[in-house]
């Protein structure tokens, strides 16, 4: 049986709990309890024990923390590794997800220490004089929010949706409680234990609920944040709770996503931007077994090569091995659960209404090492659809599927990825500066992050579907409205801008006792 860690320590919660199963083999790896704890009480823990712990530490030592906490957590990577692979994880997978997690940690504690003051308020530029004399100035700052910034994680990063949400709220000095999802918690337990059993936080600064949210909602209040990854309707949901309306609890929501990768048309068979393109596509489809929010959802090709664009992916498909992600042949593993291989199943019913499926069969396909009732199992399925066919732009098959799309011109091409009405991340791949331009400066409002990419720095890319600290994590419209990541500014989210008024001498004592 899981367990939560509240109010300083680990907790079991009674009853029998509900089953998690292996999403290969379908085997029992925990229980997650049906009821949780009083989240008054956690909440009151975060303001009153881990806030002000956090708080009496400078922005340096919270940075120091954070690289410490990597290191050791570096040190446990084979047996996170081991168990992530019971998600139905491969090593590729894992190494997105855990490694990608820690590196969050490492980029945060280094930002930290070169962006971000010792010690004090943080200063939002100098002070801008008023009156004439130059006894009267303005000075804007940024102080940490005293209460708790309550995550609530998605199933398919148990790591790094943790460590990508805590780690710019730990710098600001606010305390996490965090809600993992049900279906790959026991992951997101072991990181916790051992970053508890590390003794590096303050008391208080990281809480752990394996446990229904229940009404966690209703203990918001004006100075706490909401973060959640999920479905839109569970965004849209929270966004509307009376309680986070009403007391204008602090937002960021990672939703629903129909990402879109634009070929250029100077990207003919044959030309380094062709095969980037291909490559991209298939790593997009297959890592994480397609359960990525920024996954290519739709490819969206000039008219005059599609044939030679599906060609290609399905000959680079038809290689992919899919099954027990313990052996190292297999390329592809399961997807997390047997509810959400039935969930894509139903999506790709409805896609495959208005599309043409040109590669890959739900119903027939070989597995290394599994038995296909018993896990998640998927192969990559590829599909065709006129421009004009809706539900590729409005349907969203959270697995290995993707939908090829002809374009006419690079105004089409914005017009049909804007038909996904916001997306997380875009890419352009082609190296005409001309196209790139005037495709990515009309894709720019519907995306929070674009990758362009060509033959120039596609040695050091790292790909379409990953996320940086560096990078803004979110997206408008669709994609939930919310930001996350994106460097210090992340860090600014936690704490608020609040305008000194005063004479310059004052306003420095303040700013720097």
């Amino acid at each position: 049986m899981l367990e939560s860690h509240v109010l300083g320590h680990w907790r079991g919660f009674e009853g029998e709990g509900r089953p998690l199963p292996d999403a290969t083999t379908g085997a029992e790896v925990a229980r997650i309890p049906l009821s949780g704890p009083d989240f008054g009480e956690v909440l009151g823990y975060a303001r009153q024990v881990g806030g002000p712990a956090l708080r009496a530490l400078g922005f340096h030592q919270r940075a120091a923390i954070l690289k410490d906490l990597g290191k050791f957590l570096r040190g446990h990577l084979d047996e996170f590794h081991a168990l992530s692979t019971r998600t139905g994880a491969t090593k590729r997978d894992s190494t997105v997800d855990v490694d990608g997690g820690i590196g969050v940690l490492f980029v945060y504690g280094g930002k930290g220490a070169r962006e971000l003051p010792e010690r004090g308020l943080l200063a939002d530029g100098g002070p801008e004089q008023v009156g004439k004399n130059g006894t009267f100035a303005v000075q804007h700052v940024y102080t940490p929010l005293t209460g708790a910034a309550v995550e609530i994680n998605a199933f398919n990063f148990p790591v790094w949706g943790m460590l990508e949400k805590f780690a710019p709220a730990f710098l600001a000095g606010v305390p996490s409680v965090v809600k993992p999802a049900s279906q790959t918690a026991y992951l997101t337990e072991l990181v916790v234990r051992r970053i508890v059993e590390s003794g590096l936080l303050p008391e208080g600064a990281l809480q752990l609920v394996c446990a229904p949210p229940g009404d966690l909602a209703d203990h918001l209040t004006g100075q706490d944040l909401l973060s959640v990854t999920g479905s839109a309707a569970t965004a849209a949901a929270l966004r509307a709770h009376p309680v986070v309306a009403g007391n204008a609890v602090r937002f960021t929501a990672e939703a629903d996503s129909l990402n879109c990768s634009v070929l250029g048309p100077d990207a003919r068979p044959g030309t380094p931007e062709f095969d980037l393109y291909v490559g991209q596509l298939v790593t997009e489809m297959t890592v994480k077994a397609g359960q990525k929010c920024t996954a290519i959802r739709r490819a969206l090709v000039p008219r005059a090569v599609i044939e030679d664009v599906i060609g290609a992916v399905t000959a680079k498909l038809a290689e992919i091995h899919v099954g027990d992600p313990a052996d190292d042949s297999v390329h592809m593993g399961p997807l997390a659960s047997l509810s959400q291989r039935d969930e894509v199943r139903r999506a790709l019913k409805t896609l495959t209404g208005e599309a043409q499926l040109v590669h890959g069969n739900p119903d027939a396909f070989g597995l290394s090492g599994a038995n296909a009732e018993n896990g998640g199992f998927l192969p990559p399925l590829l599909l065709r659809a006129d421009p004009d066919a809706r539900a590729p732009h409005a349907v969203e098959a959270f697995g290995p599927v993707s939908t090829v799309l002809p374009y006419d011109g690079p105004a089409h091409a914005v017009e049909l990825a804007a038909r996904g009405a916001g997306s997380l991340a875009g890419s352009v791949v082609s190296h005409d500066a001309a196209f790139v331009s005037a495709v990515g400066g009309g894709l720019a409002p519907w995306h929070g992050r674009l990758l362009l990419l060509n033959r120039d720095n596609a040695g050091e890319s790292t790909g379409h579907g990953s996320p940086l600290p560096h990078t803004v994590h979110g997206g408008p419209g669709r994609a939930g409205g919310g930001e996350e990541l994106g460097g210090i500014r992340a860090v600014l989210h936690h704490m608020q801008r609040t305008a000194l008024q005063g004479s310059p001498e004052v306003l420095r004592a303040v700013v720097s006792p």
